[in-house]
């Protein structure tokens, strides 16, 4: 029953997404109908495109995501951790970060051209910042009663750093990195929606440009509904991780 009351808004959304479209109350070239779509969704899924164009943007999110998190984590840990490259990082993070990331897209391409590197640069570069801030607030929370103990037993600074501060850092860390599995899927689209040749946002602007509504309708639903995925399986991800706190 809770699961049904959750997801209660989606469905009065599309039933109310078909009911406009049915009637007419907007126009069927700009709000094509929800089963129009679904159609859409199946002709693209059999042809393959629907695949192919997503498995190059998923392959660019998950490189570029994954790349964020271990650099940021590593660089956000040891800001907090070692004050002379925090005197030299905390400048360019906190220039860099109110930034809007899409005006990265055109150094991106001219760096790397219009291919995958490119994308992936460019999500690498996004996420990085919100998963290096979590892990740097984060880990400069940690108890000091808890480093100090292990001081006095004994513990050499890496021994700290792993068993104490990296521990204190994990739920900032992790809501850091909620944070940019969020931006990458926006991150991805925007760059290929305008320099790519392949990819879901590459897919949306040549389907909207060629008239096909419904299918360009079909796969904005697919990126919502995959990045809906990602963040639910991730926050079960977080839970886990973060039973030992409980």
């Amino acid at each position: 029953m809770n699961t049904v009351l959750r997801y209660l808004p989606l469905l009065l959304l599309a039933a109310a997404w078909e009911a406009v479209a049915r009637f007419e109350l907007v126009s069927s070239s700009a709000l094509p109908s929800l089963t129009d779509v679904a159609g859409a969704w199946l002709d693209l899924l059999r042809d393959g495109d629907l695949v192919v164009n997503g498995k190059a943007s998923l392959y660019r999110a998950g490189v570029g995501l994954a790349l964020a998190v271990i650099v940021g984590a590593a660089l956000g840990i040891l800001m907090a951790w070692w004050r002379p490259l925090n005197v030299l990082m905390a400048p360019l993070v906190e220039m860099f970060y109110p930034m809007p990331k899409s005006a990265l897209i055109p150094v991106t391409v001219i760096w790397l051209g219009f291919g995958d590197a490119s994308k992936i640069l460019l999500i690498f570069l996004g996420c990085m910042l919100p998963v290096t801030i979590g892990a740097y607030n984060g880990a400069r929370g940690a108890d000091r009663a808890l480093v100090w103990s292990a001081r006095s037993m004994g513990a050499s600074r890496l021994r700290m750093l792993w068993d104490v501060v990296v521990p204190s850092a994990m739920p900032e860390l992790l809501n850091g990195v909620r944070t940019a599995l969020a931006l990458s899927f926006i991150l991805l689209v925007s760059s290929e929606f305008i320099v790519a040749q392949q990819g879901f946002g590459y897919l949306i602007g040549f389907l909207g440009a060629n008239g096909s509504y419904e299918g360009m309708y079909a796969v904005v639903l697919t990126v919502a509904f995959l990045g809906f995925a990602a963040d639910r399986t991730y926050q079960l991800f977080m839970h886990r991780m973060l039973q030992w706190r409980a």
